[in-house]
């Protein structure tokens, strides 16, 4: 922690992002290949899942968080099917290890920007370890659709970030829509949410993830409903947990006032 807080400036909770990373985003099109099945390129998803990412989100979030996982047993509710996590979206370099951690020994896939599949040299590889890149068009997105299913049907994890910003160590919960919630009416699969929140630990400062659910969309719902109905109980969910931050290493304010600070459900 510096001795004196950080302070940023937002002016939309809903589309300002905060990653210092400048990239441009490649075009995911019909030819952008999302699931694999020769045997080298299983084998080349092992060596970059297991052998690699793993261990080195391990340490690094150790190292860096002292990391804390809460409610890791809530997941066995899933069972041998797949299942959806949601979580919310404050690191940069962590936040792509947390859910590999949080669904061991199962593989779990991340939705993401294109931006993740487009830096140089780096992008080649977060496919292997799991990234499902947004698609751009009309063939792009048939064969993202099919990879969520393919996913499924193996019992795999498959994590979104709905606040779809990075927010660096926020710690509130930022509006974010139902769209991403059509995914689990569709395919079935429980649906869980962690939350990432920012403790203290002696003059360190800890990150403890909370996992709740499982969620069950209401199936008596229209289907505008029902996506809006199991989204505000995840949300919700999340923002009772990001109450257990107690360290704001931070402080976010809006643009058109020093001291309006967001708040859960703006």
């Amino acid at each position: 922690m510096k001795k004196e807080k950080q302070v940023i400036y937002y002016d939309d909770p809903l589309s300002d992002e905060f990653s210092a990373a400048q990239i441009t985003p490649r075009t995911i099109d019909g030819s952008w290949v999302y699931v694999h099945t020769s045997l080298w390129k299983r084998l080349t998803h092992f060596f970059w899942y297991r052998v690699v990412a793993m261990p080195i989100g391990w340490v690094y979030l150790k190292l860096k968080f002292h990391h804390k996982i809460v409610g890791r047993e809530k997941l066995k509710g899933a069972g041998k099917k797949g299942f959806f996590l949601y979580g919310n979206h404050t690191q940069a370099m962590a936040d792509p290890f947390v859910p590999t951690m949080l669904a061991f020994p199962r593989d779990v896939c991340v939705i993401v920007h294109p931006n993740n599949v487009s830096m140089p040299y780096l992008g080649r590889v977060t496919p292997s370890m799991g990234a499902l890149p947004l698609p751009d068009d009309l063939a792009a997105s048939r064969n993202f659709v099919a990879a969520v299913k393919h996913h499924m049907e193996r019992g795999h994890g498959i994590c979104i970030y709905p606040e779809a910003h990075i927010w660096p160590y926020y710690t509130g919960i930022r509006p974010f829509s139902e769209k991403s919630f059509g995914y689990p009416i569709k395919y079935g699969g429980s649906v869980f949410c962690f939350t990432n929140t920012y403790q203290k630990r002696g003059k360190r400062v800890q990150m403890v993830t909370y996992i709740d659910g499982p969620f069950s969309p209401k199936e008596a719902l229209p289907l505008p409903q029902r996506k809006r109905e199991l989204r505000d109980r995840v949300f919700e969910a999340m923002a009772e947990r990001a109450k257990s931050s107690n360290v704001e290493v931070i402080e976010y304010r809006r643009r058109d006032s020093d001291d309006q600070h967001p708040v859960c459900g703006e």
